[in-house]
This record gives structure tokens, sequence and C-alpha cells, in this order.
């Protein structure tokens, strides 16, 4: 460790799963643990922290990931000179060595606005088909800290968000990946570049590969910035053929040129887009973004030293999680598909472009999260034949239609209707898709889709009780039917 912590006294803010997770952790290591949690009943608040000692004799705050750096228990802390980890940067110190051999786990990290969750799934599967022990853990799964205290793992897939990453100071990923920044929770992070910053912490000290997007610039030149191991290498990924040191696509085939042995005249072939058809969206076309997901992490598998044939078998075993592109059903030619995950506008407007130009009635809105929607509805406004908006957080998405697709028609459910939101958007979303399709007649044309942009907890408990219920309501009308 970077401190030497048995018989220290070490302040966990924040009991959510992974707070938990580090202070078991830390109670097994003779860490005095002061749990700390403004929801919870059954431990003291920042307030009560504040007003004792216990802050001027800890030699360490981990925090939850949920708290802002300007957070009044993580600005008093780090005003005093202490430390301040990530449940991540907790895991990274206290590592165990494999029961196999060769010390600890190597880590595959993986972060991004959008995919995250999707890419590492997908690295997992190569790798169980390579036959290692593998875990998706982080911002999906389990908690990193218990994954990096299991004896019995390979090899980590980590999922990290710019939370986890702001107090991360010393993770030496063996390869890393950003898949794109666009901008999101500029609450909590102030500006874009801070966001991108944080996001960038994840290249530091990359051991062997630094994954990027060729088609986002900003993921590009966080490698330029990142301080790497010496022999770290870049490789991007495109949706266009690679050129050396970049996977990519050659007409329907995955291919590699950024790790093969011959990949200065030749590229090695990986899989095809048939190896993703069970990815494919109402129409049977395997989406773009899906596409890059695959490349991003066959690179990332690729880094670790799989073989070519374990990346095709791994994609093509991979099955995407729930509300991500997932057709509910059809009725009545209408196709109705539940991407409640889409929380923000890059995820909405990869969504809605995975569809045909005027098939779409968007289902959006949400909690906002003081972002604006005027380039997603400019750039993917040909999509659309009719919108429906929730949630509280309707204006800015509201204006965004009126400047940019004035024509398209817009029916708005009441914010106050938090019992039977998805009700009302369902029986409205049908109305404006019979309206589009002329109901029964073009079959496939007309797709209701749910990708709000914006998140759920201001009617909703999470974006999957989000997707639930649109689910239900979907079902509920096709018993009417």
């Amino acid at each position: 460790m970077a401190l030497e912590l048995e018989g220290a006294l070490v302040v966990v803010a924040g009991l959510g799963v992974s707070g938990r997770a580090a202070a078991e952790v830390l109670a097994a290591h003779g860490v005095r643990v002061v749990p700390v949690d403004d929801h919870a009943d059954d431990v003291i608040g920042t307030a009560e922290l504040l007003e004792g000692t216990a802050l001027d004799r800890a030699s360490l705050v981990v925090a939850s990931p949920g708290l802002a750096p300007d957070h009044p228990l993580l600005a008093a802390a780090l005003e005093r000179g202490l430390p301040v980890w990530s449940e991540v940067e907790l895991a990274w110190q206290v590592r165990v060595d494999r029961a196999s051999g060769g010390g600890p786990a190597p880590w595959l990290a993986v972060t991004g606005t959008n995919g995250k969750t999707t890419t590492v799934g997908m690295v997992e599967s190569i790798l169980r088909a390579a036959g290692r022990d593998v875990a998706a853990v982080g911002n999906v799964g389990p908690p990193v800290v218990l994954a990096a205290t299991d004896p019995s793992l390979d090899v980590l897939v980590v999922e990290l968000s710019s939370f986890q990453l702001h107090f991360t100071h010393s993770m030496s990923a063996q390869a890393a990946a950003v898949l794109n920044i666009a901008a999101d929770h500029l609450d909590w992070h102030g500006s874009l570049e801070a966001y991108a910053a944080d996001k960038g912490r994840i290249f530091e000290r990359t051991q062997v590969a630094c994954v990027y997007n060729l088609a986002d610039t900003r993921t590009e030149e966080l490698v330029r910035e990142a301080d790497v191991v010496d022999g770290a290498v870049a490789v991007g990924f495109t949706l266009g053929t690679p050129l050396v040191g970049q996977v990519g696509l050659v007409e329907d085939v995955l291919v590699d040129r950024g790790f093969a042995r011959l990949r200065h005249t030749h590229a090695a072939e990986l899989g095809t887009l048939a190896d993703l058809a069970q990815l494919a969206g109402p129409d049977g076309t395997v989406p773009p973004h899906v596409v890059a997901n695959a490349l991003a992490a066959a690179a990332l598998a690729l880094a670790h030293g799989v073989d070519p044939s374990a990346v095709r078998a791994g994609l093509r075993a991979y099955s995407t999680g729930a509300h991500r592109l997932e057709t509910v059903a059809t009725i009545d030619q209408i196709a109705y598909v539940d991407d409640s995950k889409a929380t923000n506008a890059h995820a909405a407007a990869a969504a809605l472009g995975a569809f045909a130009p005027g098939s779409v009635v968007w289902v959006a809105g949400g909690l906002a999260k003081g972002a604006r929607f005027d380039e997603l509805v400019a750039s993917r406004r040909d999509r659309l034949a009719g919108v429906v908006l929730i949630g509280v957080d309707r204006e800015p998405l509201r204006e965004a239609l009126a400047r940019h697709a004035p024509e398209v028609p817009v029916v708005e459910v009441d914010a106050g209707e938090t019992g039977s939101v998805m009700t009302s958007a369902v029986t409205e979303a049908r109305r404006l898709a019979a309206g589009a399709s002329g109901l029964g007649t073009t079959a496939g044309r007309i797709t209701v889709l749910l990708a709000p942009a914006c998140a759920s907890m201001d009617q909703f408990t999470s974006y999957a009780a989000r997707g639930e219920e649109f689910a239900a309501a979907v079902r509920a009308l096709g018993e009417d039917v």
C-alpha cells in the first residue's frame, strides 16, 4: 500500500455498495473504519463527523463516487492535506496475487460517456471464450475492491465512471479505453474540460495499449497527454478501413492492424457483422455504435494476449443487457424499443442513429442534469416522425425541437403523472406512430423508441425501472389490441 493502514483510522464516506465493500476490506486489513453517510440511520453524517475530531485523526478518506470534490467532508479532508481515494484506488492498493501465480490479476479498464457496459460485457465474453477466469466489475457488477482481493481471478475488466476516476491516483491498467467524450455530468465536474480530464486519468500508467476512438478527437488527445509505461502503444478503433495501429471494418469484416504480427502488410480477421447479429435492431442491422464497441472490446482483449479466434467466439456469445436497444414487442407492425440506458444526449443520438430517416417516434425526457439538446436534435431530426416528452426537464428538449425540428409533432405528458407516466407516453406514442405510418400498412417502418437523453431519478428509481415500466405499458397495449 502507498500508506501503511494497519491500525490506522480511515473515514469511508458514503455507504453504497462500493462504500460497504471498501469498509469490509479495510477492516480485514486491521483498519479502524469510521463510516459516514448522510442518508443512513445507523452511522454518523457529515455534520456530526466535522463537529468531532475523527477527521483530524484519520490517515485517509475513501470517497463514494457519488460525492463531488466540493462535498463538505471531502473539501475538509483535502484542506487538511488528507489523501482522498476512490474505492478503485483502494482496490489497486490492496490487490492480491493470483492463485495461479504471476502476481495480481491485470486490469482491462474502460470508460467513456456511453457504451461502457456493453464494451465491458463484450471483453468479458471474449476472455471467457479464451479460457480466462474473469470478472466484469466496477460501475457494473461487483465492487472492484472485492474482485481485487479474490485470488481465483485471472483478469479484471473494470468499468469506470468519471466519478470513480477523479480520486484514482496510481492505477496502472494493462490496457485502457476511452470510448467517447460528450457533455455529461457537468453539474458534478463543472465543465466539459474537467470531465474529459477525469476520463483521461484511465490512460495514466497504462502498460500495453491505450485504445481510443478515431471518430472522437478528444479521446486521441487524452492518449497523447497521458504518461504511460514505456512501450505502451496507442490503438485506434474505426468503422472504416484501419491503418497500421488500428482495428476497424473492411466491408462486413472486423479486422486487426494494431496487434497482428504482419500488421504492416496484412489485416487479421477477428469476426464479421454476422457474429453480432444477435445485437441487431428491429430492421436486422447492427447499429454502428455497437460495432464500434465490439472493435474497442477486441482491441482490449488482444492487448491482453488472446487469440483472434476467441474474439469471434466471444462476440458471437455476447448478449446485451436489458434496456439497451431492446425490442419489447411489435404491435400492429410498430416496433417498441427500450433504450432507457440512454441517459444523455450522446447515447440518445447513437440510439436514434440506428434507425432509418422518418421512422422513429421518440420518447424522451427526464432529469437533464444541466444539459442542452440542440446538437442532438439538429443531428437526428431526420429520424423523427414524432416526439413524446416526459419528465420534469422537458423545457430544454421542447426548445431544441422548436428550433431545429419545428415540423415534427410533439406531445407532452404532464410531469405530475408519476404513477402513470409510461402508460400515457406509450399511448401517445402509438397514436403518433399510427398517424405516421398509416397503421397496418407499412411493416417495419415505424419504431417507438424510449431513448430519454436524461437521467431517470425525477420520476423513477433507476433507468432500469423506467425501462421496465415502458415494457409493462407496451405489453398492456398489446393486450388491448
